[in-house]
């Protein structure tokens, strides 16, 4: 039985369609190529990360992503529809959602506020979920949940500005969730992040449910290898190469671009 679900599954993962995708995406700033050309699938459930030197076009990528810019030229697709003309806004309604290289949190709330005022504008509630939460137990209960998994639940009263950074980055990720995302985009979601929590933060989004597809940009090389299953390597704007973690780092051109390596040595 075991042999026959591991093969229906191999089959499924086959036959599934890209979850997000870009065709001959560009971007130009005047006579600045930031996104040159950019064709890009993610597939369902996959752990896939970004990487590229300083300057590759990394962030500009995830900003056509989410709409905070518009592209010159080339389409986004989100579960098979163009999206390449909604706003931020309507992507996340889509189910795009996104992580910022420096936190943006609610300073004066707490966590669980934080996360039920999330989940309450993920209902069409907004503000008036946080002013009556008594009122709402199982958009309370969700969020509890949700910063529990997260290892939030100790500090979930406590307000924001006084956690600390590396748990402020895991709130931005309890709140991207809170969404209840299809595609999680973490622009460098350890970045700042002491060393002993920073893959307590990936250790936790790589075990998110396959419902979720995670696109992480991360510098740090450790911590990209030991969290996708694919990598695609940017340069210039341009994708240079893609494919499982063994086959990237194992490719000559990307220690010369990306760790600065001889090619030959």
């Amino acid at each position: 039985m075991k042999a026959a679900n591991a093969t229906q599954f191999s089959a499924d993962r086959e036959l599934a369609q890209p979850v997000l995708r870009t065709e001959n995406l560009m971007r130009r700033f005047g006579g600045l190529v930031a996104t040159n050309d950019v064709t890009l699938s993610l597939m369902p459930g996959g752990r896939h990360a970004l990487i590229g030197p300083n300057g590759a076009g990394k962030t500009t990528f995830i900003n056509l992503l989410t709409g905070v810019l518009r592209p010159t030229s080339g389409r986004i697709f989100l579960d098979g529809a163009d999206i390449t003309h909604l706003s931020p806004h309507r992507r996340v309604r889509r189910g795009l959602a996104r992580t910022f290289q420096i936190n943006q949190l609610f300073a004066e709330l707490t966590p669980l506020e934080a996360v039920t005022l999330a989940i309450g504008e993920r209902e069409d509630r907004g503000w008036d979920i946080w002013r009556t939460l008594a009122g709402h137990k199982k958009i309370v209960d969700e969020a509890a949940e949700l910063l529990d998994r997260f290892r939030l639940a100790d500090v979930m009263d406590t307000r924001t500005s006084a956690l600390a950074y590396g748990r402020q980055r895991m709130l931005e990720i309890a709140l991207a969730l809170a969404t209840k995302p299809s595609v999680l985009l973490l622009d460098e979601p350890a970045a700042g992040v002491p060393e002993d929590e920073r893959h307590d933060i990936l250790d936790i989004v790589k075990a998110l449910p396959a419902s979720v597809t995670v696109l992480l940009i991360e510098h740090d090389m450790d911590l990209v290898f030991s969290f996708a299953d694919s990598i695609s390597v940017l340069v210039a704007g341009g994708l240079l190469t893609q494919g499982t973690v063994a086959e990237v780092s194992a490719d000559p051109r990307v220690r010369t671009a990306y760790l600065g390596e001889d090619a030959d040595g």
